[in-house]
């Protein structure tokens, strides 16, 4: 495995930034000095002067469709978006097809990302009404914990049985991350909802059906539940404002509670379906400026914990259809830094909230073992930015297997140059290394 010193580079973590010099060597970070020097060993020098040097994103919510649904993506293009965009890890939810929801297929899970992902990877299980006794084999699988579906978004994957909900909240040892809507609220809203506008209803409504009340309510509950049998329970994609009086600001590592907020709920609002349309139609919905700005402010405050992507490709053909027939889910990964970027060049957050939420809080949040810091001793995953070279997103630099994204023809202001996996140099100023990087992610 090849030796990096990466020079000069200006170092964002734990809310501070230094100047320094920083050596990879066997795939950890091997020391941090001002000045290295005096190394007996071939390395390979990277000048990082004008660049800052942050830990690799750690992006908690992802779905990667393999297997089942490899028209639209697969773990090797969504991770080689992935390594391009500064995620160098990713947890992936379980409703492919088959859907995870038994130990022997989340195994198949480990073994394929193992061949095909450029990125660090872990995989949830699936809760269904009926497969507790399977949740607990994925435990000692390497499963960070199990993902319930609280709303209708997945079809038959809803867990909708109290008596369910209630033994995985007493009883399941790993994490609880739930996808909290009410179906009853949804099923409502829809009927009404179709009722005025018939079949052809206007994208712009997604956000009334897929309403700030479905949201609050099944939050709620979940919240219920988790302080009843205290649980370890990590909200999932908050979207509106209701939603931030269910959390606390405490010290991430003192929460049995955590949340996250997703990258399209913080950058879209309402007004924004009149251009998007079906492209930005996900669930939950993205609500109004007011949700969204309610959102940042909480997350800045410490209420809201981690931010994740959500990322969820659907073909173009797909999303061109009609509403009722358009599925929900938006790419993401490979521009989500970038977009994140922006808000730092706007005042709107610090480069040091960024790199919090992005990759220390999803590594305290999951416990996942020596990732998410630039410290010594840690896995070598860490990126380079430049805050003062555009990236321009055309067509032809979108990665993903669906090949698009709403943020086609921007410009952000900033660019991703290099992405270590594991000490392995994966991307390097536009050009990807092939390099199958990624290890299985472990936790404490």
């Amino acid at each position: 495995m090849p030796s990096f010193l990466i020079r000069n580079a200006k170092i964002v973590d734990s809310g501070k930034s230094i100047y320094s010099d920083l050596l990879v060597k066997d795939s950890l970070i091997e020391k941090i000095d001002p000045s290295i020097s005096g190394i007996l060993y071939k390395v390979t020098e990277i000048n990082a002067e004008g660049k800052m040097l942050l830990p690799g994103i750690i992006d908690v919510h992802v779905h990667f469709r393999e297997p089942g649904l490899t028209h639209k993506a697969d773990i090797f293009s969504e991770s080689k978006a992935a390594v391009t965009g500064g995620v160098t890890s990713f947890i992936e939810m379980p409703n492919t097809e088959p859907k995870t929801t038994t130990a022997e297929l989340l195994k198949q899970k480990f073994e394929l990302a193992s061949q095909k992902s450029f990125a660090n990877y872990s995989f949830y299980m699936g809760a269904t009404n009926s497969n507790f006794h399977e949740l607990e084999k994925g435990l000692k699988q390497g499963s960070p914990g199990v993902k319930i579906f609280m709303g209708s978004s997945t079809g038959n994957m809803l867990v909708d049985n109290e008596d369910t909900l209630n033994r995985i909240f007493n009883q399941f040892q790993g994490i609880v991350v739930v996808h909290a809507e009410s179906e009853n609220v949804i099923n409502d809203n829809l009927f009404r909802v179709k009722k005025f506008y018939g079949e052809n209803i206007p994208f712009k409504v997604h956000s009334e059906i897929r309403s700030s009340k479905a949201c609050f309510e099944s939050s709620r509950f979940a919240v219920e539940l988790a302080n009843k049998h205290n649980t370890r329970l990590h909200l999932a994609h908050l979207s509106s404002k209701e939603e931030i009086a269910l959390l606390n600001n405490k010290p991430i590592k003192s929460k049995k509670i955590t949340s996250e907020v997703c990258v399209h709920h913080l950058y879209f609002d309402d007004k924004d379906y009149d251009q998007y349309k079906g492209f930005i139609k996900c669930n939950p919905s993205i609500k109004s400026k007011e949700d969204k700005d309610a959102l940042l402010q909480a997350l800045n405050n410490g209420y809201i914990d981690l931010i994740s992507t959500d990322h969820a490709p659907h073909t173009f053909e797909e999303k061109n259809n009609p509403y009722l027939s358009c599925p929900s889910g938006i790419p993401l990964i490979q521009h989500a830094l970038l977009a994140m970027l922006e808000f730092v060049k706007s005042g709107k957050m610090t480069l040091e909230q960024v790199v919090q939420k992005m990759c220390h809080h999803p590594a305290l949040a999951f416990n996942i073992k020596n990732r998410g810091f630039i410290k010594e001793g840690y896995k070598a995953d860490c990126i380079l930015i430049d805050l003062n070279s555009p990236t321009e997103v055309t067509n032809d630099s979108i990665l993903y297997k669906c090949a698009w994204s709403p943020f086609e023809g921007k410009t952000f202001s900033s660019s991703i140059t290099h992405s270590f996996v594991n000490g392995n140099l994966v991307w390097e100023n536009g050009r990807i290394t092939n390099l199958i990087a990624g290890e299985k992610l472990l936790f404490q």
